[in-house]
């Protein structure tokens, strides 16, 4: 059986069972061995699990009406029957269903499921993956990502998980300047699972999708998963979600400029973030205070960085609670008492300076690891918690995944009552404490709760759309208890929490781990929210190295991210949280005057920051910089970064030389193309057609087109 959609050829094995070839235009683009077209997991009222595949339906037949191709499989032991529909529209689209004759609930369906064929372009290739993992990430080596991720419970915040660290529905694969978009154009955002793994010479994708079945209840998709071909790279893939965002999923959505729930200075400028913590020096510290308790203490280093930066300043604070660092969710009162701490959000008011704090989610701490002191147990047990509390599929009450170094205890959940209760308590003084920024949901990463199988929660006993609809209830009382208050995550905030969570933990610089970063992230979504650059923990960067953080600081300006700096507690910049050892350190003059040389742009295009779309760039060539990384790899980057951005009937295009050394950049327009350069707000030439120009070191450019 054959599909033709727009260039892309795609035929199923005579049995139907698998697929059999996928063409664009003589290129064969599939391995020779593929997995079945659908695979689905039951699980029993006792917990066990029960695996089929389209390989094992007792028969599989087709019928075409309309347009619209469906097969059906019937399935004996399961007794099951499964339909999918295939139609040839702007694409491939296609959909799946489970009738489910059993008392068994249909926890997940893996489909469709595809292997290409060809090694990536670092190892020999000419394919690369878009993933939208932490904000984007190109693969492009097939050694760095080798096995397929089964997410379970306990869960962990690094699985390939929408809409968690994965803060959106679709991927791709690309090859020789064109590529496959694999898109879920689900507008109820039920969690799946959007996964690849590399051999040398294949690419297997896998996209899970958690049903949410009730037990005996049958299920299906209502929305498209599109498969369609394109021309271009990952920004032109990228463009096709874009627009489905807009027109189907989230068509009401305002800009930054448009919405009234948002305050000015979000909306009118980019504050610089200084993060640190009011006890110890990192994570697995002792919890003294350190040189900045009281909280006064930092005011002299946030007047320094605002007059010389010309920025306004928002202080970060970390290990700030009263009960125990990262002890959620009672994290009330404020380390010195409120009286200390609100003398403290007055001052940095009245001198027009921000205060956020870091929280952390949806954890319930029985022991903290850090203050010995702290434990819940008697309260779990005495006020019987553990009943709001994530179960495991065998109705057990594990210990979570999270952050085991600094705590022990539970995931809570908001889809039971009672799990919503104890947080809705938990952070109420907080919410109404008249802080300006809380990352509230720190260790939720994008936002959403994790896996719970409990039975007596009034939820599906699987996991399913009720996680995203009961993350985001929460969040949405949340945000009517603080509307002055901006909330945010860790990572960024996946797409159905955009509107709530304004201002998140960008941490593009994860993505060297299994790639490259590309700012997937802001090219969907920066039109409507902004994020910060984050604390930086876990990056995989030479800490010492200046012009290390520079590139960090240059990536995350040109993706229209909060410049974020995090210090010790001698006013030193760090190159991340959790440092130990302080006795080398990136170069703070050199550090400060770049984040002053950025901020001059940031005041020069202001409705750029604010909510400007992004554009896929001119291309340019520029020398070369070996990257600073511990872990083992060796990349080069350009030398100068740049993105572009549309802004009313032109584009700009910014330039960042984060290096130490002046940089020639070479940028490629057609002859027809007049532009404007400015390497400072005040200076401006005019070319026409592809020109070549220095960028001094440490500093940044503009062409206008």
């Amino acid at each position: 059986m054959k599909f033709e959609a727009d260039g892309l050829i795609l035929t199923l094995t005579e049995d139907l069972r698998s697929l059999a070839s996928m063409k664009c235009g003589s290129r064969e683009l599939l391995a020779d061995t593929q997995k079945p077209l659908f695979a689905y997991r039951l699980r029993t009222k006792d917990a066990e699990t029960i695996y089929a595949t389209a390989a094992e339906a007792a028969s599989a037949d087709a019928v075409t009406c309309e347009g619209t191709t469906t097969i059906t499989y019937r399935f004996t032991a399961p007794d099951a029957v499964v339909r999918v529909r295939m139609t040839v529209s702007d694409g491939l689209s296609m959909g799946i269903s489970l009738e489910n004759h059993t008392e068994h609930a249909v926890e997940w369906i893996d489909f469709p499921s595809v292997t290409y064929k060809g090694a990536l372009k670092e190892s020999g290739g000419d394919a690369a993956v878009l993933w939208p993992f932490n904000e984007g990430a190109l693969i492009e080596d097939s050694a760095c990502k080798r096995s397929l991720v089964d997410p379970e419970y306990p869960s962990l915040g690094s699985y390939p998980m929408f809409p968690n660290m994965l803060f959106t529905q679709f991927t791709a694969y690309l090859f020789g300047g064109e590529g496959i978009y694999m898109g879920c154009h689900d507008p109820h955002y039920a969690p799946k699972g959007i996964d690849f793994a590399n051999t040398d010479d294949t690419t297997e994708f896998r996209t899970r999708l958690f049903m949410g079945g009730e037990f005996g209840a049958s299920v299906g998709t209502d929305y498209d998963i599109v498969w369609k071909h394109f021309d271009g790279d990952w920004y032109d893939a990228a463009a096709i979600y874009r627009s489905v965002f807009e027109t189907l999923l989230q068509p009401d959505l305002p800009p930054v400029s448009a919405r009234d729930d948002l305050p000015a200075w979000y909306k009118d400028g980019m504050p610089l973030v200084l993060t640190y913590p009011v006890r110890g020096i990192h994570d697995m510290d002792k919890m003294d205070p350190n040189k900045l308790f009281p909280y006064a203490n930092v005011l002299p280093y946030a007047e320094e960085f605002e007059t010389r930066t010309d920025s306004q300043i928002m202080i970060l604070l970390m290990h700030w609670e009263g009960t125990a660092p990262w002890a959620p969710p009672y994290v009330w009162p404020p380390y010195g008492g409120e009286e200390m701490f609100s003398e403290f959000r007055d001052t940095l008011h009245a001198r027009g300076s921000l205060l956020g704090v870091y929280c952390s989610g949806l954890g319930y701490t029985e022991q903290s690891n850090l203050i010995e002191s702290y434990n819940c147990a008697e309260k779990i047990k005495e006020g019987h918690l553990d009943r709001g509390m994530c179960l495991a599929p065998d109705q057990s009450l594990p210990h979570s995944k999270i952050c085991t170094g600094q705590r022990s205890g539970y995931d809570l959940c908001p889809a039971s009552e009672l799990g919503k209760s104890i947080l809705d308590e938990a952070y109420a003084p907080l919410l109404a404490s008249g802080i300006d920024y809380s990352q509230v949901m720190d260790q939720n990463h994008g936002g959403t709760m994790y896996f719970c199988y409990a039975k007596d929660h009034g939820h599906p006993p699987v996991p399913g759309v009720w996680m995203t609809e009961a993350s985001s209830e929460l969040l949405r009382g949340w945000k009517d208890a603080c509307p002055d208050t901006l909330l945010g995550c860790e990572s960024a905030a996946a797409e159905p929490h955009i509107r709530t969570l304004s201002l998140s933990d960008n941490r593009y610089e994860l993505c060297y781990e299994i790639g490259r970063p590309v700012p997937l992230y802001a090219f969907l979504f920066h039109k409507y929210l902004h994020n910060f650059m984050g604390n930086q923990v876990c990056c995989p960067f030479d800490l010492f190295d200046t012009t290390g953080v520079n590139c960090r600081i240059a990536y995350s300006f040109l993706a229209g991210d909060m410049i974020t700096l995090v210090l010790n507690d001698d006013g030193d910049i760090m190159g991340r949280w959790g440092m130990r050892d302080f006795s080398r350190k990136p170069d703070r003059e050199a550090i400060i005057d770049f984040c002053s040389a950025l901020h001059i742009w940031h005041k020069a295009y202001p409705e750029l920051f604010r909510d400007a779309e992004m554009a896929k760039p001119a291309a340019y060539a520029c020398g070369a910089y070996p990257l600073p990384l511990e872990n083992g790899r060796h990349l080069t980057d350009p030398a100068v970064y740049s993105t572009a951005w549309k802004l009313n009937e032109k584009t700009v295009q910014i330039f960042v030389n984060y290096t130490e050394k002046d940089e020639t950049v070479t940028v490629s327009l057609p002859d027809w193309v007049k532009s404007v350069l400015r390497l400072t707000p005040e200076e401006s030439a005019v070319h026409e057609g592809s020109f070549s120009f220095t960028i001094p070191a440490r500093s940044a450019g503009v062409i206008e087109y």
